[in-house]
């Protein structure tokens, strides 16, 4: 029983020690969620910034030293209540309100000092995050990185969409390629440099995506293939380089589609052969050890989907990773 006690005595002492070093330094944190779901064709995805809040994200970064305030949530309309509209661009006007109202919260958020945790929510939701982050360094005369941790690469149009889910537009907006209302959120176009956008961890793109990818000129893809191949350290290195190249830091948009369904259940769009846990949370942890994020979103947990809330938890997990937390 003694030994048993001084055991458990030196691992409170360790863990009390990790604590301290997790906890410095610390950053002014605001959650924003944002319930969009019309951007998807599977129901259930508004409900994944309640279960991250429910995962304990609030208290989890605060364990870390961070100081967090909760926004609440961006205004949404309900799908129901409106005409989907164009075919090819379904819910496009609804979506595009969302998104100027997810921009200028994002924008507040930064001039207040407080950094940008955006939960989604469909990914079309990035069109205004995104946004907002851009417009801020902008009117400081800088640029900002993108880091896009997907299993799709969300760059169709309207024109090649082949199923007008305005979540797999949201890249091609951002980078100019449209659709209208998206791209010109703030007056301007593109909002992120071709040279400093990355894709991590893409496995399944279409023909026409292809075609977009090379016509907005990002030269920084990185397939599954890439992570087999070189491992996870080596990519993460490079994309970090490449989004942080001239920029005053990236803006990390993590879809939960990206990982494995096998770790991660609860998505609308599984894609077998993805990140697994550890690599995962060691993409995350590299971010943290770089220093240089600016704002963070997770996008498309969605709770109908899921297994007892554990995407939810993992989504969690991985953003603590990425504000600092560490093993020992």
């Amino acid at each position: 029983m003694v030994e048993r006690a001084q055991a458990s005595s030196s691992l409170s002492r360790l863990s009390a020690s990790a604590g301290d070093l997790q906890a410095s330094p610390g950053r002014r944190i605001r959650v924003l969620g944002v319930p969009l779901d019309m951007g998807a064709s599977r129901r259930g995805v508004d409900m994944g910034p309640s279960a991250l809040r429910v995962a304990g994200l609030e208290a989890r970064l605060e364990a870390l030293g961070h100081h967090v305030t909760d926004g609440g949530n961006i205004r949404v309309e309900v799908a129901e209540t409106r005409a989907s509209g164009s075919k090819n661009a379904h819910y496009l006007t609804e979506i595009a309100e969302t998104c100027a109202r997810t921009a200028e919260a994002v924008l507040a958020s930064l001039e207040a000092g407080e950094m940008p945790l955006v939960l989604g929510g469909d990914h079309s939701l990035a069109a205004g995050s995104i946004s907002g982050v851009a417009e801020y360094y902008r009117s400081r005369g800088e640029k900002i990185g993108l880091i896009w941790i997907d299993a799709h690469s969300d760059i169709n149009t309207p024109d090649t969409s082949p199923s007008g889910n305005v979540h797999g537009m949201p890249l091609a907006a951002l980078m100019g390629l449209g659709p209208e209302p998206l791209a010109n959120l703030f007056g301007f176009s593109p909002k992120i440099s071709a040279e400093n956008t990355v894709l991590l961890g893409v496995r399944t793109i279409d023909s026409a995506e292809r075609a977009n990818i090379r016509r907005a000129g990002i030269a920084h893809v990185f397939t599954m293939r890439d992570i087999d191949e070189r491992g996870m350290r080596a990519v993460m290195e490079e994309a970090l380089r490449a989004a942080g190249r001239g920029t005053a830091g990236y803006h990390v948009s993590l879809d939960l589609d990206w990982i494995d369904p096998e770790d991660a259940p609860g998505v609308g769009t599984p894609v077998r052969g993805g990140a697994t846990y550890r690599e995962a949370h060691l993409a995350m942890e590299i971010l943290a050890d770089h220093g240089r994020l600016l704002s963070f979103e997770i996008v498309e947990v969605n709770p109908i989907l899921d297994e007892h809330n554990r995407t939810a938890d993992l989504a969690v997990e991985l953003a603590c990773s990425a504000f600092g937390k560490k093993i020992l």
